[in-house]
């Protein structure tokens, strides 16, 4: 049998890192002095093995676990570009004051969208400067940024938005003794910093990242044209003099020249061809979203000869042709030399087909979230109208941008529509239930920390493309909570209303008891109630109401709390209310009836049910063709209370007492309803001066 989409099993490390990292104490630590976690002194932990163990434990993160590793050669931490850390290390300042007195060496350390971190934290970064070789400030502008520089502001959410231009820029911190620091990326650096005085200090740098930031005096990366072998110009304004300085780093293996926003530049048959003379070493090359004029493409019947080819000489792009060998990597997305026949790249990034598409959500997710969304995007429409061949991939990108991007709302509405169709019928006999979990986790993530209506709405109907409730049974409790949580507000929107209903009784429908009761628990009837009362006062009997009233039925089965919660809660005042609003409702009646046979089978609630009122409407009921015989039937189980209240009432008779009463009616009871009774009592009817 072919293996599904997603069925590989875990690496050994992956395996031993999450037992290590749920078993502390147990493997590489003790409980010290103050109950402080601290490091055996006979384990010693390879760099390899630190950063994975901080890379998996980073959604949890906390700061004893950085004390112990800070050594390990890597720190990884992703901030949201709102500036919400999502894990314990909720406030920058205190993530470097953990990292200065953790007391051991740092080589790398990788910070991302951390607009909590202020100019202290560079002051701190100096302790390190012996020792670093790669630091990523990606997107963290405050920190070059005195706090004092603004007027003070108490409001957490008012100091995200507060702009930086406003606080005054740190002149003194300089890169003034980091002697090993190779790899250094300022994506984001403001233009009040100066790039050239900040970098000149650094002797030895083989990567730099530049994205966004202005470069009016591009000449002096000259100064590294010697070692420089990867520089990201990302979102550059690139200007005649940038592209001679760029070709002069005859070292460069990778050049990233790539754009989102609008420029006036034109990406010529010229300069290309200048690149590819001036870099020989190059292996990597991105152009994205610039505008291409027509002279770099050969005429379409001379490119349409022949198959496909990576080859150079073939190369449907001019300047290309003069390659010595393919490129590892080519960005072409948003462009339209994505589109020729003939590319000599093994990887290349662009909109033309899947492949391409895929190619770029992997390369663009993690600092380009606008241009993974778009990736994204076009990947939905790939798996609506077409069809997703790398269904694996394509589950597991979408999935790593969704973790990645937890509080962008374009990432997080593209990725879930996308999800939606990843997993309906058509693909889901390819996927492995590992892989479908994954899904279900993702899901739940989302719905949790993204209150958006069309990423809830999104989530909710990916959820119901699974099988309910056998498929979400790992993760019950925590798929309950959410929907319920959906649900509490009685104006939601009315397709997120009526999906969740759907998914919540689905979820309560043959499951063990002690799942129904877990979910009475968290408010599941009273919400249920909510819903039907909030459509009553509409005087609207739609599905949501139909699905509330068959979400009780269901969860009150053979579950006395549930249906004593039903109760407490009115329950059966609304449900005289919905009878006498909505006569003709066959199916809404049936769900009523099922819910109150449940309560009617729970002795100790009988009583409850045994008024004139009751005892009238279903008395009523009796006659009702609704689903053929269910609502009937159903009636007669509320009822048959009363004739067993009959029963005991006529058990308890003393036969052999003197009875001057007409006895007819109650005879033909006994006759045709209770033909077990006592024979004494029959006969003795039956000899009555009556018949």
């Amino acid at each position: 049998m072919a293996a599904k989409a997603g069925d590989n099993p875990d690496s050994l490390m992956a395996l031993t890192t999450a037992f290590c990292l749920k078993n502390l104490r147990r493997t590489m630590c003790y409980l010290g002095e103050r109950n402080k976690l601290c490091l055996r002194s006979d384990v010693f932990l390879p760099s390899e093995i630190c950063d994975k163990l901080v890379n998996t434990y980073s959604i949890i993160l906390r700061n004893v676990f950085i004390c112990l590793l800070g050594y390990c050669a890597v720190y990884n931490t992703y901030c949201s570009k709102h500036g919400k850390v999502p894990n314990s290390l909720h406030k920058g300042e205190q993530a470097m004051s953990v990292l200065q007195n953790a007391g051991h060496d740092l080589i790398e350390l990788h910070l991302t969208y951390c607009n909590n971190l202020s100019a202290s934290s560079l002051r701190t970064l100096t302790r390190f400067r012996q020792t670093l070789v790669s630091l990523s400030l990606f997107g963290c502008s405050r920190i070059f940024y005195r706090k004092g520089g603004a007027p003070l502001v108490c409001d957490e959410e008012e100091e995200e938005e507060r702009p930086a231009s406003r606080q005054a820029p740190d002149t003194d911190f300089s890169f003034q003794g980091f002697n090993r620091l190779r790899l250094l990326n300022l994506g984001g650096l403001p233009e009040e910093v100066d790039a050239e005085a900040l970098l000149k200090p650094l002797p030895v740098l083989t990567s730099l990242d530049l994205s966004g930031v202005p470069l009016p005096k591009a000449a002096f990366l000259a100064h590294w044209k010697e070692r420089l072998a990867s520089l990201v110009l990302y979102n550059v304004d690139l200007s005649e003099e940038l592209i001679n300085t760029v070709v002069e780093l005859g070292h460069l293996r990778h050049l990233d020249i790539s754009r989102e926003r609008n420029s006036k530049f034109m990406m010529t048959r010229k300069i290309l061809t200048a690149i590819v003379q001036g870099l020989v070493n190059l292996v990597s090359l991105d152009i994205s979203g610039h505008i291409m004029l027509d002279n770099c493409i050969v005429p379409h019947f001379e490119e349409a000869m022949g198959r496909p080819s990576i080859e150079p000489c073939k190369s449907s792009i001019y300047p290309f042709q003069e390659l010595k060998r393919p490129l590892q990597f080519l960005g072409l997305y948003n462009t339209t030399l994505c589109n020729v026949t003939h590319i000599p790249a093994y990887k290349v990034t662009g909109s033309k087909n899947e492949d391409q598409v895929l190619n770029a959500i992997e390369v663009y997710t993690e600092f380009r979230p606008e241009l993974a969304h778009r990736a994204i995007n076009q990947l939905f429409d790939i798996a609506r109208i077409q069809h997703c061949s790398q269904l694996l991939r394509a589950l597991q990108l979408v999935i790593a941008a969704l973790k990645c991007h937890k509080y962008d709302k374009s990432i997080q509405v593209t990725g879930s529509a996308a999800l939606f169709y990843l997993t309906n019928t058509e693909y889901r006999s390819d996927q492995s239930v590992r892989l479908r979990r994954q899904v279900i986790q993702v899901v739940l993530n989302g719905m949790e920390q993204y209150q958006e209506v069309t990423v809830q709405r999104n989530c909710c109907l990916t959820l119901c493309n699974f099988s309910i409730p056998e498929e979400l049974e790992f993760q019950y409790g925590r798929v309950n909570l959410l929907l319920l949580k959906i649900l509490e507000p009685v104006r939601q929107d009315g397709s997120i209303q009526r999906i969740a209903v759907h998914l919540c009784n689905a979820l309560v429908c043959q499951v063990d008891n002690h799942h129904k009761e877990a979910v009475g628990m968290m408010g599941f009837v009273k919400t249920m109630l909510n819903l039907i009362k909030k459509k009553l006062q509409d005087r609207m009997c739609d599905q949501v109401m139909e699905f509330s009233w068959s979400a009780l039925w269901n969860i009150t089965d053979e579950t006395p709390d549930n249906c004593q919660m039903f109760l407490n809660c009115k329950g059966m005042s609304l449900f005289l209310d919905c009878l006498k609003e909505f006569p003709d409702k066959q199916e809404l009646h049936r769900n009523m009836l099922g819910l109150l046979g449940n309560v009617a089978e729970v002795r100790a609630l009988r009583p409850q049910l045994l008024t004139p009122q009751f005892i009238s409407v279903f008395s009523n009921l009796l006659d009702s063709k609704a689903d053929g015989i269910e609502v009937s039937y159903n009636a007669c189980g509320v009822l048959d209370t009363v004739m067993d209240k009959m029963m005991e009432a006529i058990r308890s008779w003393d036969v052999t007492s003197r009875r001057n009463i007409n006895y007819r009616h109650i005879t033909n009871i006994i006759i045709n309803v209770y033909p077990t009774l006592h024979p004494s009592l029959i006969k003795s009817n039956l000899n009555s001066n009556c018949f």
